[in-house]
């Protein structure tokens, strides 16, 4: 849910593409992949060399790199995968998957979310809800005319190897567990929890020990990723200020429920020290990734959108200076990932969606 989620699902209701399907192809020297570059790279897109279109049909997003680069694992509830919700799909580098289906590493069983992998490039961590329930859990798209997520509680995170088979249960709290990365590192998990009462960050060792409470404050702190570095976090938070807003918020957190509409961008030390507002940009402002320079931040805004949408990538300076809008789509791009050697983006848009509702995985080359 960093955010896979519904936010997708409804811009892809509401949102129709309107750009040419015009290709032409070349082949990545690197990978041998058949890649797009013509017209699937809009005008003023001047990061991306080349780009590459992996699915094609259903959500799909939080395409997360391997530490060697070599594969990807993502969530996707495309139907003709035969998956009713979110589960999670594994990826060589160089697929694409037009007329095939990836092998399904999740169980199956109720809705999954937030996959990465972990520093052996043999187990993913990601959240799931199979222990409640065997089917996908409702998902409430709106609530008195707003648009928000569900917060489930019968998220927890485990430990799965590549084929599938889950060896260890890393979180049994009660309440929501969720939105688990790891550091750069390899050493240390953060992930999002109701534990305390709140939506709030926590950092663990990779075995799942050494517990901490990395933010504090009331409101929805989640998404949450390390530097290139691990010495800090990013991530997006809803903190409201007014009698209202608190209220607002609290009353839809009992029923598991969170409004993402109005969201900044949060830095801190990876112990939560030095933690400071980085945008304040207004509407939804999420997704974030760290630049390879550790630098710079990647994330997803509709901050110039007057009607909520679109969204784009951004680049913002970590001390909140030299902002830059990077695609120029006129629906959605978000979950922007960069490969660990810096070399590549993955991330998902309703871009070449043929005017429906998909949103699907693209790969491209950077170029700063």
């Amino acid at each position: 849910m960093k955010k896979t989620n519904t936010l997708i699902i409804l811009l892809g209701l509401l949102i129709i593409s309107c750009k040419s399907d015009k290709k032409e192809s070349s082949t990545d020297a690197v990978s041998g992949a058949t890649k797009w570059v013509d017209s699937l790279i809009y005008p003023g897109e001047k990061h991306f060399k080349s780009i590459r279109q992996v699915t094609f049909g259903g959500d799909n997003a939080e395409a997360y790199w391997s530490f060697d680069d070599k594969q990807l694992v993502f969530q996707s509830n495309n139907k003709e995968w035969n998956v009713g919700c979110d589960q999670m799909f594994l990826m060589n580098v160089d697929e694409t998957f037009k007329d095939k289906t990836p092998p399904m590493i999740s169980t199956g069983k109720g809705r999954t979310t937030c996959a990465y992998f972990l520093p052996d490039n043999k187990h993913i961590i990601y959240a799931s809800t199979h222990l409640q329930q065997d089917e996908c859990p409702d998902t409430p798209l709106r609530k008195n005319g707003k648009y928000i997520w569900p917060i489930y509680d019968s998220y927890d995170i485990f430990v799965a190897d590549l084929e599938g088979n889950i060896v260890k249960q890393l979180t049994n709290e009660v309440g929501y567990d969720a939105e688990p990365t790891v550091s750069p590192k390899g050493d240390k998990i953060v992930f999002t929890s109701t534990r305390s009462g709140d939506l709030e960050l926590y950092t663990m060792n990779i075995d799942g020990s050494d517990v901490k409470q990395i933010t504090n404050e009331l409101g929805y702190d989640g998404g949450a990723f390390f530097s290139p570095d691990g010495t800090k976090l990013i991530f997006r938070s809803s903190r409201p200020k007014t009698e209202q807003e608190i209220k607002e918020y609290k009353d839809l957190l009992a029923e598991g429920l969170v409004e993402p509409t109005d969201m900044e961008l949060y830095i801190c030390n990876a112990d939560g020290s030095n933690l400071r507002q980085l945008t304040d940009l207004g509407n939804a402002n999420w997704s974030p990734f760290f630049h390879p320079s550790g630098k710079k931040v990647l994330f997803s805004s509709n901050f110039e959108a007057e009607r909520g949408f679109p969204f784009n990538l951004y680049l913002i300076d970590i001390d909140g200076k030299n902002l830059e809008r990077v695609t120029h789509g006129e629906t959605f791009d978000a979950f922007p990932v960069f490969s660990n050697d810096g070399k590549y983006l993955a991330f998902s848009s309703n871009r070449n969606n043929g005017g429906g509702r998909d949103t699907n995985l693209f790969i491209a080359e950077w170029q700063d």
